[in-house]
């Protein structure tokens, strides 16, 4: 599975967005998440959904702002980012897994990440 994120910027706070992440190969069967970057920070989880759309985790962090979603037929997953806090600012990477995970280690797939800055 090839992941290709997309959609990161230069955003205000209060401000909306959403990121995209395109995928080649068996990307139905796989279970994905949002994770992301900050300067000088780890990696951390961000959302998961399930193979079907159907189970989605989310980190508490951003639950009530964040949403992910797929969409199996374009073999693309998406998350909606409302009210977007400068602490949102990170290198956002879309990861596939057989399972839904909440570490890096979890996943074995990844994409090149899309960075989202947003100012205040």
């Amino acid at each position: 599975v090839q992941l290709q994120a997309s959609g990161g910027g230069l955003v205000q706070a209060g401000g909306s967005l959403r990121l995209s992440c395109a995928a080649s190969g068996r990307f139905s069967s796989y279970a994905m998440a949002w994770f992301r970057q900050a300067p000088g920070k780890e990696r951390e989880f961000v959302a998961a959904v399930n193979w079907s759309g159907r189970t989605t985790r989310y980190a508490d962090s951003v639950k009530g702002r964040f949403t992910i979603s797929r969409d199996n037929a374009k073999n693309t997953i998406y998350v909606h980012i409302n009210t977007l806090k400068p602490e949102d600012t990170a290198v956002y990477y879309c990861a596939g897994a057989r399972n839904i995970g909440y570490y890096v280690k979890d996943y074995v797939y990844w994409g090149q990440g899309t960075q989202v800055t947003v100012s205040s």
